[in-house]
């Protein structure tokens, strides 16, 4: 992960918007759309260690059929909703946690992680990061594999 301390604004005007999330002034105004938020949300909410995948059941089957589309891309805000107002974003995600890892600590890593890239992206404020947990993922437990077919049973009636 980067160190944002580390990061220096090319132009001194940049550092005001990064800084205090100004996103208006004399020259004009920026506004940043939900689907901007919601992949750099989503994106980061990847990033961390111990997220197996992001969305419900129903968006992962949607997202496994659209992966098999040539030419498709991944959706990278799947499981992410976000209320984007003019200074301040709420985000929301469902995720799969993997298997044997601390949800109270993943979800810390998650708000620390998802907080810094989209305020240090946007200027925005974060107020707050809401995580539902659906889902755990078991190691060897893989979605795109079919599983094996089931060893015909002898028929007990006729």
């Amino acid at each position: 992960m980067t160190d944002t301390n580390t990061l220096k604004p090319v132009d001194p005007a940049t550092k005001n918007l990064v800084a205090d999330g100004n996103l208006s002034d004399s020259q004009g105004r920026t506004t940043i759309a939900d689907t901007v938020v919601s992949k750099i949300a989503g994106i980061a909410t990847r990033e961390v260690g111990g997220v197996y995948d992001l969305g419900g059941t129903a968006a992962r089957t949607v997202g496994l059929i659209r992966d098999r589309i040539p030419g498709s891309k991944t959706n990278l805000s799947q499981g992410v909703t976000v209320e984007v107002g003019e200074k301040q974003a709420a985000i929301d995600l469902q995720i799969i946690a993997e298997y044997g890892v601390s949800i109270a600590d993943l979800a810390q890593g998650i708000r620390r992680n998802v907080i810094t890239a989209v305020e240090r992206m946007t200027g925005l404020e974060v107020t707050e990061v809401n995580i539902a947990v659906s889902d755990i993922h078991l190691e060897g437990e893989d979605d795109n594999t079919p599983e094996p077919a089931a060893e015909p049973v002898e028929r007990r009636v006729q």
